[in-house]
């Protein structure tokens, strides 16, 4: 297998891609876009840029170099000291930033910001943090000192548009000239290369090669996108980058890995539920987007990575029930303080791997070398991630279901753009006007317009009616899993923090006890770009999609693209045939939060009782 990626590789760079014949070669479809019978993009970057790297000793210096001169061209044009960097980018683009920072690799200045999300509450709660770090610089200042980079692999990706835009506005309301601060990392022609290219911001190319042979999710860890923000940390690059470089033998251990979860799988074991050393929690976000989003889109067959939880034996159901559904798998790091002496949650992460065996059941454990840099990591669930998609004949670097949601949204937004605002269009009319809708404390609202006419309430309360539908989905197998995900920012607002941790406590105590299922709590839209192609695409989730203030949203111009977002999500999964229903806050107060959680507090307490039936 591995000597036949690298004939391929080797024939594609040598010969180009009109030299391939998808009939005649069974890696063209599991790594290559073919339309009309035609190869038009190579997606085996992600594993060759490890093996140009043999040969290209001078990378590192490279990147260096082009940091250095960002630094520079920003001190002659402002004389100012480069201090924030803000990363522009939703799903792969972001996520591999999201786990350096959380890992501790980035705590040299520039501070990083993600911005992975078009709310203006995010932007807005970024620039607040950025003035309260400034020491008292006026804002005409703070953006002097700010690295802007904006990325997508998409050519119809709208959301760092959108983002992009509302920053130039800052630079053009403070005079201050933003080209020096401006980088954009695309492919040519995309809706984000002809907005910036009209602006006179930089175009990177994303990849050292001039090629353009990887996905967003593929970026990391050996493209501009993931190196840039290292470098700008003082990264050592060098090592790094050799770190990716893996062995036959790390290869095969990455495939055994892949053998593992895929006959799992194939017997209905399909959430693999990851334990990870404490210091090591920021990885589970990525593991779980590189794994989702390449491999959700098999109706057949799902890959659930479950992140965030504790290992609960009474959350899940006995090992010879055939409601169990669950594969463990365990990241050890050897004599290390992230290894298994290491208290994770609570307990022993060796002591709770050993007591899952025991109990009956199957568990998977991954020995890492602590001295390895996190791009030994990054490149063999790579390799693992490629490894199921053999397995199962699955294309790992399109993202079809993901097209389907930013198609609609895009539509959304233009008929938005025609009626004066997303409130004037037929699709929001339709929301807010909907009858089929529970008000709870006169704060929340409960939609369920999205399922069929035969999903009325039997009992009127909203809390008791959302538990009713659960029970009744995952009664019949047709839902195994839960999201709750936030249409505004977990990341930066305090008002956010305390809307993660309702909903950390609704996941806990109504998905994972009374319903013994696992359950993501996460962020919209940046997640459609991750957990989403899964979701539509294998589908078996009940989806609770959440906006607050969504009336004044709907009034804001620069938030209509963010409710045309709200509302595609809900759509691409009713299209798809997919279980999905809407809450709404009326605001982010404290009493709008206690009532939310309360509305959870009763459909946990209503589902135990349906339980017990």
């Amino acid at each position: 297998m591995l000597g036949g990626l690298k004939a391929l590789d080797s024939r594609v760079r040598r010969k180009g891609l009109a030299s391939l014949d998808p009939s005649r070669g069974a890696l063209i479809p599991i790594g290559m876009e073919v339309e009309r019978g035609r190869v038009v993009r190579n997606g085996y970057g992600v594993f060759n840029l490890a093996w140009q790297f043999e040969h290209h000793p001078e990378w590192p210096e490279q990147i260096a170099r082009e940091v250095a001169e960002i630094r520079a061209g920003i001190s002659e044009a402002h004389g100012a000291p480069l201090h924030y960097l803000i990363w522009i980018g939703m799903g792969g683009s972001a996520e591999d930033k999201a786990m350096y920072q959380a890992l501790g690799l980035l705590k040299r200045r520039p501070r990083l910001y993600l911005l992975d999300s078009t709310d203006p509450a995010k932007l807005h709660a970024i620039v607040a943090d950025m003035e309260r770090r400034a020491g008292g610089l006026e804002e005409r200042d703070i953006w002097k000192r700010t690295l802007v980079v904006a990325m997508a692999m998409g050519m119809t990706s709208f959301e760092p548009v959108c983002n992009l835009e509302k920053i130039a506005v800052f630079y053009d309301e403070f005079r201050v000239d933003s080209r020096p601060n401006i980088y954009y990392l695309t492919l040519p022609g995309s809706l984000l290369d002809k907005f910036a290219k009209a602006r006179g911001y930089r175009r990177v190319a994303l990849q050292l090669d001039g090629a353009d042979s990887t996905s967003g999710r593929h970026s990391g860890p050996l493209t501009r996108g993931s190196l840039y923000p290292l470098a700008l940390a003082g990264a050592d690059l060098n090592e790094w980058m050799g770190g990716a470089v893996l062995s036959p033998e790390d290869i095969q251990t990455a495939w055994r890995l892949a053998s593992f979860l895929h006959t799992q799988g194939a017997a209905g074991r399909d959430k693999v539920t990851l334990l990870l050393p404490r210091a090591w929690s920021g990885v589970g976000s990525w593991t779980k987007q590189n794994f989702e989003e390449s491999l959700g889109k098999c109706e057949e067959y799902g890959i659930k990575i479950v992140i965030g939880e504790r290992v609960r034996m009474n959350h899940f159901h006995p090992p010879r029930d055939p409601r169990q559904d669950r594969v463990f798998l365990g990241i050890e790091r050897k004599g290390s303080p992230g290894g298994t002496n290491e208290k994770l949650a609570g307990t022993l992460a060796g002591e709770k791997l050993a007591l899952l065996r025991r109990a009956g059941y199957p568990v998977a454990a991954l020995s890492l070398d602590p001295a390895a840099p996190l791009s030994r990591y990054m490149q063999f669930i790579h390799y693992a991630v490629f490894g199921v998609a053999w397995l199962r004949k699955i294309n790992f670097v399109t993202q079809p279901n993901v097209e389907l949601y930013k198609g609609i949204a895009n539509r959304l937004h233009a008929e938005a753009s025609r009626t004066g605002g997303i409130a004037k269009t037929r699709e929001w009319r339709a929301f807010a006007e909907t009858k089929r809708c529970a008000v709870w404390r006169g704060r929340v609202a409960l939609r369920w317009d999205r399922l069929s006419e035969a999903c009325e309430p039997e009992q009127p309360a909203a809390p008791e009616h959302y538990a009713g539908l659960l029970r009744r989905f995952v009664a019949g197998r047709e839902c195994e899993y839960g999201e709750l995900t936030f249409f505004g920012d977990m990341r930066y607002s305090p008002r956010g923090h305390a809307m993660r941790a309702v909903l950390d406590r609704a996941a806990e105590a109504l998905f994972r006890a009374a319903l013994k299922m696992p359950a993501d709590v996460c962020e919209g839209p940046a997640m459609n770009h991750s957990y989403h192609e899964m979701i539509i695409g294998h589908g078996k989730c009940f989806s609770t999609i959440l906006i607050a203030d969504p009336a004044l949203k709907a009034g804001e111009q620069r938030a209509d693209y963010h409710c045309a977002q709200f509302l595609a999500t809900q759509m691409a999964l009713a299209e798809r045939g997919r279980v999905v229903v809407s809450i709404t806050l009326r605001d982010l107060e404290d009493a709008s939060l206690r009532a939310l959680d309360e509305f959870f507090r009763q459909a946990a307490k209503y589902a135990r009782t349906l339980a017990r039936r």
